[in-house]
């Protein structure tokens, strides 16, 4: 019988760790990020998907490698940071309409960027990244429901 508990113990803590991803930034970072050795197109569709599910437009895709290879040798830039490089734009009215109520410059947090990249020479890794969103005024239940939506992308995007 302990057999058996130990073994369903085991099964619930692997599907735990399945089902819920954790960033590699500690949990008061800044920046969150997540690291994973999915693909970098899959990654990226599974945030798209993951983003207009939700409802959103992807208003802007900023294509980061790209802008610094193009750029890199009329502005002395001499180090390849990234193998490839993108940050999708949305936002979500519900949440701009709360962020804003709370103070009208927090307007500035739109749009909600989801970063996606990996580093020069590993294309094993995919790291997507986002801000942790730090607003005025009483806009602490909407920060975290914030990282919450975010969140939820994320986590759907790494499923």
């Amino acid at each position: 019988m302990l057999r058996i508990v130990a073994i369903l113990i085991s099964l619930f803590i692997q599907t735990q760790q399945v089902l819920s991803a954790e960033p590699v930034t500690s949990s008061d970072s800044p920046i969150i990020v997540y690291e994973t050795n999915e693909s970098y197109g899959d990654i990226k569709s599974n945030l798209e998907l993951a983003i207009t599910g939700r409802g959103m437009l992807i208003t802007n895709t900023l294509h980061i490698s790209e802008m610094l290879n193009r750029t890199a040798a009329d502005t002395g830039l001499d180090t390849r940071l990234y193998e490839k490089a993108e940050s999708l734009e949305f936002c979500s009215i519900l949440m701009s309409y709360r962020m804003s109520k709370a103070h009208p410059a927090n307007m500035a947090t739109c749009p909600l960027t989801l970063s996606i990249y990996q580093k020069t020479g590993d294309e094993t890794q995919t790291y997507i990244a986002y801000r942790r969103p730090k607003m005025l005024g009483e806009a602490d239940l909407v920060e975290e429901d914030l990282i919450k939506l975010i969140d939820g992308i994320v986590q759907e995007a790494l499923e």
